[in-house]
């Protein structure tokens, strides 16, 4: 570990008049949500075809079973780990004003950040896709296959992204806001090869923002894009840096 490497982000985020956390797969790894791709991830167990909106449309009974076994059965397990909680220490320190995140697993809410801008959507919602009407996804939805809306009997669906499907507008709009305004974005283990989110942070280098980057490897953005890259799983380097950056603190 190069601690200097960790003073210099310490002394950025410290700096920066609006700072903003972009968040991946790898962030929630530790609370045992595997990644979709690479040699542990969720699509070499499963065909991806289930979150096709054509397929799902067509097929909703087969596409539901395993977004229940999933989503809701296996990844609704998880807890927030030690890295989104030290998230939340930033915000509360006023040294970090929002997170983007790709995931869909409600985690950062959970741990208690405020501003989280869900780009992909979340699985904590359902939606109706017939009258559009939206509820928390609870277990009774989940008792007989596929759930339908209460309000029209329409099918419901998980609120995030399905292959085929857009990027919510408000989501993508206020993404694009905090890639123009932020003076700093952190990157947390994201690989940087999902698009369109992908492009996100390179809007927020060509708008003059720094880039910090924790990750296990180097990325897409690593020899790019990123100014400070802290190598490690994602709970050990935010305990470091927490560490240093109240250290910073004590001394001004």
């Amino acid at each position: 570990m190069d601690i200097k490497l960790y003073q210099k982000a310490s002394k950025l985020i410290l700096g920066s008049g609006r700072t903003a956390a972009f968040t991946g797969a790898g962030i929630s790894v530790e609370s045992g949500i595997p990644p979709f791709r690479g040699e542990d991830g969720l699509w070499n167990q499963y065909d991806p075809v289930f979150l096709d909106i054509t397929y799902f449309h067509k097929n909703s009974l087969k596409s539901w079973e395993l977004i229940k076994e999933v989503f809701y059965d296996y990844f609704g397990r998880a807890e927030p780990n030690t890295a989104h909680y030290s998230l939340v220490q930033l915000e509360e320190k006023k040294l970090l004003q929002s997170i983007i995140t790709q995931n869909i697993d409600n985690l950062h809410q959970r741990a208690g950040s405020t501003n989280v801008i869900e780009y992909h959507g979340t699985s904590h919602e359902l939606i109706c896709t017939k009258c559009h009407a939206k509820c928390f996804a609870q277990d009774k939805h989940l008792v007989n296959l596929p759930p339908e809306c209460e309000i029209c009997g329409g099918l419901l669906k998980p609120d995030f992204v399905f292959f085929g499907e857009s990027i919510p507008v408000e989501a993508a709009a206020n993404a694009a806001d905090e890639a123009e305004q932020c003076d700093l974005f952190i990157l947390v283990g994201t690989s940087g090869e999902i698009m369109p989110a992908s492009i996100i942070p390179y809007n927020a280098k060509q708008n003059g923002a720094k880039i910090i980057e924790i990750n296990t490897n180097p990325s897409n953005y690593s020899d790019s894009i990123t100014d400070i890259f802290l190598r490690g799983k994602a709970t050990d380097v935010f305990k470091t840096l927490l560490e240093v950056i109240s250290e910073s603190l004590t001394e001004l």
